[in-house]
């Protein structure tokens, strides 16, 4: 009886000898970190486990039990991957903007957002927007960034909106 292509394929593949074989034995080669102090009912517990499962797994799970950090180990590091400092100032450039400028510009002219150092505002209409970018643009730009820094407000961009 002759064997189907695919079977001789799927039987090859999983081979034990086959380069492609997969094993998976979770004990060789792992690096033990040396052991702490256990007291004398968890050491029990533990050479129980070891007895009823027939393999060791304590180093495995040694490793993969991650040790309690406090919340104020961690806040900083969470304030920072959610770029909570740079949202703030973000919010605090359109809070204060009718405060900074000119009445007259703020009547026609509002922030609309704040992305990668460009500030996006919503100018009213044509003739305010020629006003704005033909001289009043560095002077809006200088004033921002006395209030906020260099690094928050880089560039103002105004569109009719």
């Amino acid at each position: 009886m002759k064997k189907s292509p695919l079977l001789r394929a799927r039987r090859l593949r999983f081979h034990p000898a086959s380069p492609l074989a997969f094993r998976f034995d979770p004990v060789e080669n792992f690096r033990v970190p040396p052991p702490k102090r256990k007291s004398a009912v968890v050491r029990a517990r533990s050479r129980v486990l070891t007895q009823w499962r027939g393999v060791d797994y304590g180093p495995l799970e040694m490793a993969r039990a991650t040790p309690a950090r406090s919340v104020g180990d961690l806040l900083p590091a969470l304030l920072k991957d959610l770029r909570l400092d740079t949202r703030r100032a973000e919010a605090e450039v359109v809070k204060v903007w009718n405060d900074l400028l000119d009445p007259a510009i703020t009547a026609h002219a509002q922030p609309a957002n704040l992305y990668r150092g460009t500030l996006f505002v919503n100018v009213d209409n044509s003739a305010w927007l020629n006003e704005i970018v033909r001289y009043r643009r560095k002077e809006i730009l200088e004033r921002l960034q006395h209030s906020f820094g260099p690094s928050v407000v880089q560039k103002i961009s105004f569109r009719i909106g």
